[in-house]
């Protein structure tokens, strides 16, 4: 089963995400993956619930790009936040750059500006879509496109697992979509905005995200891989 599922295309596999599982729903965060899979899975289910996390601290492009999509194909966007006392607390105590200290300040940050928002989104699915593709990063190289997500109790699926960013961006251009307009400024890989930056020459994809950090430490909690 599980190399049948390797071998399904996106397309293939969204619908047969849809038919296996009907508490779903697809976490954007709006980066050049997660609209090619917005406008993918809209097209095979209209009513497909789309959620994202707003961290607080988001570039304006990015809240752009969303509006545009929520224009674009009429739908509905599901918003949760960090609790409020707790970001209060985090920047009373620690000051508003605190994340720049250390790994485990960052992983603090992260834990209540995404971890905990999306703990909330998860509640009641079954299964979740993610825009993960495994050349992204060291951390996702060994990504499945169908895989049990233990940290939060339920399935994942990673359509564009093997898809590299060509094909991410020829879809777009055949597809004319909209896109976060900071990917023109050399941008490659988009989060809050004090943790990001645009790449220089030869610099990897994710070396503007917590450029202060070694690669393999490069994930925000939403993603790591707890079943090994």
């Amino acid at each position: 089963m599980n190399q049948n599922i390797e071998n399904k295309s996106a397309e293939e596999l969204l619908k047969w995400a849809f038919y296996e599982h009907k508490n779903i729903a697809l976490a954007s965060s709006f980066g050049a993956e997660d609209v090619v899979l917005i406008d993918i899975a809209v097209k095979i289910n209209p009513d497909v619930v789309i959620f994202t996390l707003d961290t607080g601290r988001l570039y304006e492009e990015t809240y752009k790009v969303m509006e545009k999509i929520r224009e674009k194909y009429n739908i509905k966007i599901k918003t949760y936040f960090p609790d409020a006392n707790e970001v209060k607390k985090l920047e009373t105590e620690h000051g508003f750059y605190s994340f720049r200290k250390n790994i485990e300040a960052r992983r603090e940050c992260c834990n209540i500006r995404k971890v905990e928002p999306l703990k909330q989104a998860l509640q009641g699915l079954d299964a979740w879509i993610t825009g993960l593709r495994r050349e992204q990063a060291v951390t996702r190289k060994d990504l499945k496109k169908v895989e049990y997500d233990k940290a939060n109790n339920l399935m994942k699926i990673n359509p564009l697992a093997d898809w590299n960013e060509l094909h991410v961006w020829d879809y777009i251009k055949k597809n004319n979509l909209p896109y976060n307009k900071l990917y023109d400024k050399n941008f490659t890989s988009i989060g809050c905005a004090p943790c990001t930056r645009a790449v220089k020459n030869n610099e990897d994809i994710r070396a503007g995200r917590w450029w202060w950090e070694a690669p393999e430490n490069k994930e925000c909690g939403l993603h790591l891989n707890k079943n090994k």
